[in-house]
C-alpha cells in the first residue's frame, strides 16, 4: 500500500463524517469508529487497473492499485454487501466484476467473479439502481457521424453473471449517467444540456427512446462527468476538450425542485441556482467523471487531461470560485470515480 500527501495540510475533519454515495444515505454525526471505512475507486483509460484511496485517516491517504486484464476502463462502482468492484472495460468491451475487495493489497491481480458478454462499443460510464447496471456507450449507432446517438446497455446483475436485459437509443450523444430514484439522468455530450429519463428502470425492451425532459445547464460548455447526493447534483464542465486548464465543475442544490421548475427545451440559469468552481488553482481541464458527498460537501473528479491524469477531491466545495483541491493526486488517464463510506 502506497501513502500521498494531501495537497493542504489535512483533509477537513468533515470528509469522515460519513455517507453512502447511494442517494438516500444517512450519516452518523458522531464520526467514524476504529473500524469506520471511506474508500473512493478510480478507473484509467491507460492501463485498466483501478486504484482504490483509503480516505479514512485524517492526515494520509493510502492507495492501492488492483491488476486487471483489463488495458483500458471507464465506469466503475463498488458494492459494499458482496465486496465487489464493477468496471466497464473499453479493451474487453464488457462488465467485469471483481471479488474480495477489502481484503486484496496493492499491485495483486484481482479475482473476476463475473462478467458479461462482450457487448459493449464504448462505455463511459455506469449508472446502477438495485441489480440493473445501466452503460452508457457513445459509439456511433446509425454509422453517421454527421449525427448524434448513443445507447445504453442494461444488464441485470446475478450470482453468475450479467445478462443483457435491454438496449436502448437515444437521440444524443451520451458520457456520464446518474440514477436519481427510478429517473436515469444523462449528460448530452458535446453540448451544456442534461436530460431525464424517468422511471427508466422499467423500460426493458430494446427500443429507441426520447427523454422525458431536456434543458440546458447556463455557464457550462460542453459537460461529461454527473454525480448526485442527498439532493445535490455534480456537472462537469470540459470546456475546450483540446485544451487542460479550462474545465470546472457546477454544484445544483436542490437539484430535483430547480430541475422541475424550468421546463422541457428551456435554460437553468446560474443566478441563485448553481455555485462554479473553475480557475487555474483547481487543476481542472477535462473533468470527466464526478462524485459526491453531501455530508462534508466534497466533490470527487476523475481529471482527464491536467498532467496526463489527476483524482482531485475539493473539500467545503460549496465556497466555489477558483479553489484549489484538498487532494491532488496524479493518476494517469484518469476516466471515472466513485466514493463509498460506511
Amino acid at each position: 500500500m502506497k501513502t500521498i500527501k494531501i495537497l493542504t495540510i489535512i483533509l477537513c475533519s468533515s470528509l469522515f463524517i460519513y455517507s453512502c454515495s447511494d442517494d438516500d444515505s444517512v450519516s452518523d454525526d458522531d464520526g467514524p469508529s476504529e473500524d469506520s471505512r471511506a474508500e473512493l475507486y478510480a478507473s484509467s483509460n491507460t492501463n485498466g487497473n483501478p486504484t482504490m484511496y483509503d480516505l479514512s485517516d485524517q492526515s494520509n491517504i493510502e492507495t492501492k492499485t488492483f491488476l486487471t486484464l483489463s488495458t483500458d476502463a471507464e465506469g466503475i462502482y463498488y458494492d459494499e454487501d458482496e465486496d465487489q468492484l464493477t468496471q466497464a472495460s473499453r479493451s474487453m468491451l464488457k462488465l467485469n466484476t471483481y471479488g474480495d475487495i477489502s481484503v486484496t493489497e496493492d499491485g495483486i491481480n484481482l479475482d473476476l467473479v463475473l462478467e458479461s458478454s462482450a457487448d459493449l462499443e464504448s462505455p463511459r460510464d455506469i449508472a446502477v439502481n438495485g441489480d440493473i447496471f445501466v452503460v452508457s456507450d457513445n459509439a456511433d449507432v446509425d454509422g453517421d457521424p454527421n449525427t448524434d446517438d448513443g445507447r445504453f446497455f442494461v444488464y441485470t446483475k446475478t450470482a453468475s453473471g450479467f445478462t443483457l436485459r435491454n438496449t436502448v437509443e437515444i437521440g444524443f450523444a451520451v458520457w456520464g449517467i446518474e440514477f436519481v430514484g427510478n429517473d436515469l439522468f444523462a449528460v448530452v455530450d458535446k453540448t451544456s444540456d442534461i436530460a431525464q429519463f424517468s422511471d427508466f428502470s422499467n423500460v426493458t425492451t430494446n427500443t429507441t427512446v426520447a427523454p422525458t425532459k431536456q434543458i440546458t445547464v447556463e455557464g457550462i460548455v460542453r459537460t461529461h462527468g454527473i454525480g448526485f447526493d442527498d439532493g445535490t447534483m455534480i456537472l462537469t464542465d470540459i470546456g475546450d476538450a483540446a485544451v487542460d486548464s479550462d474545465g470546472g465543475f457546477h454544484i445544483i442544490s436542490n437539484f430535483q425542485s430547480k430541475f422541475n421548475g424550468v421546463a422541457d427545451g428551456e435554460t437553468l440559469v446560474v443566478a441563485d441556482n448553481q455555485i462554479r468552481v473553475s480557475g487555474g488553482s483547481t487543476f481542472l481541464g477535462n473533468p470527466v467523471s464526478a462524485d459526491y458527498d453531501a455530508d462534508s460537501d466534497t466533490v470527487f473528479i476523475a481529471e482527464r487531461a491536467n498532467g496526463g491524469g489527476r483524482v482531485l477531491a475539493f473539500v467545503d466545495a460549496s465556497e466555489g470560485g477558483n479553489i484549489s483541491p484538498d487532494i491532488n493526486n496524479e493518476l494517469s488517464g484518469a476516466s471515472s470515480v466513485y466514493y463509498y463510506s460506511e
